[in-house]
């Protein structure tokens, strides 16, 4: 199955369609009137209906099993039309698509199921979905596409030559996949002084976002957060909380990280871990989203 253990848990809504078409009004009317002789259509086949959404895993093998929090069924009659809108929600980390039109199917082929012996012209058409929201793309903000960062690495190894950057290479990846130019990347040492000289210089030049790894651990060495933290107008804790609830569900030391949030001016200046996998998962707590703070930086609203 696809890896989504990168993905942030999200509410995730499918609504998705399937059209029973009957060949004579006696049958529409047998439904009505609660008259076929399998029982209520409606009620059984809603009932199926959510038995097998809930077995859509079982079925599809590339299918993740997760929770469903939500169905709904309802039934709309337009002549000898019977459309079936089934919806599905859930808090995960993937979709729920899939599940919606496997729920749709199930309910429109028990129907064929109850009406076959009244009705032998019954033809099943149209599963589809017709809707879904709380993916990635519903949360990448298209307010801006000329956004600028500069990417940080504060080591006193790496900036001697003694080991390879990887961190603020995971850091630049991301940037780039979420159309944001890297305007310049630079290894300094770990001296306060060089951080805070890089904040100021790239917040003058205008820089949209300053993302610095490194330095943000607990040796005496780590001083990238108190370098930074006298410069910032304001913190934005709900992106520091966000970065550690990610890191501590993937590994048990992410708390011991002190990443820090917050803005100088216009521009957003971050801090993150100089580890590769804590840089790269801090990029994928707060990526894409964390773009939207440059809509509310402007002056707009959050929808």
């Amino acid at each position: 199955m696809v890896d989504i253990t990168n993905k942030n848990t999200t509410l995730r809504t499918a609504v998705a369609q399937a059209v029973v078409m009957v060949s004579k009004q006696e049958t529409i009317t047998a439904i009505e009137n609660d008259t076929v002789p399998k029982g209520n259509v409606f009620a059984m086949s809603k009932a199926a209906g959510l038995l097998g959404v809930k077995r859509t895993p079982d079925i599809l093998p590339d299918c993740h099993p997760l929770p469903i929090e939500f169905t709904g069924v309802e039934y709309k009659i337009d002549g000898l039309e019977i459309t079936v809108l089934f919806t599905v929600k859930t808090i995960y980390k993937t979709g729920v698509e899939v599940e919606a039109m496997h729920g749709a199917s199930v309910v429109a082929l028990n129907m064929y199921d109850m009406l076959k012996p009244i009705d032998k012209g019954i033809e099943i058409h149209a599963i589809k979905l017709l809707k879904k929201k709380g993916g990635k793309s519903d949360f990448k903000d298209s307010f801006r596409k000329d956004l600028k960062a500069a990417v940080v690495v504060c080591s006193d190894t790496i900036s001697a030559g003694h080991k390879e950057d990887r961190a603020g290479k995971a850091i630049i990846n991301k940037l780039e996949s979420c159309d944001v130019k890297i305007s310049e990347y630079v290894i300094i040492p770990d001296e306060t002084e060089d951080i805070q000289q890089k904040a100021r210089t790239y917040q003058e030049q205008g820089i949209d976002m300053v993302i610095y790894t490194g330095g943000t651990g607990l040796s005496g060495r780590d001083v990238t957060p108190e370098a930074l933290l006298p410069l910032l107008d304001r913190r934005i804790p709900g992106i520091e909380e966000a970065i550690r609830s990610y890191g501590q569900e993937r590994m048990p030391f992410a708390m011991l990280s002190r990443s820090i949030a917050g803005t100088i001016g216009n521009t957003l200046v971050l801090a993150l871990p100089g580890s590769t996998n804590g840089a790269k998962e801090s990029m994928d707590a707060i990526f894409p989203a964390v773009l939207h703070s440059f809509r509310i930086l402007k002056g707009a609203r959050h929808d």
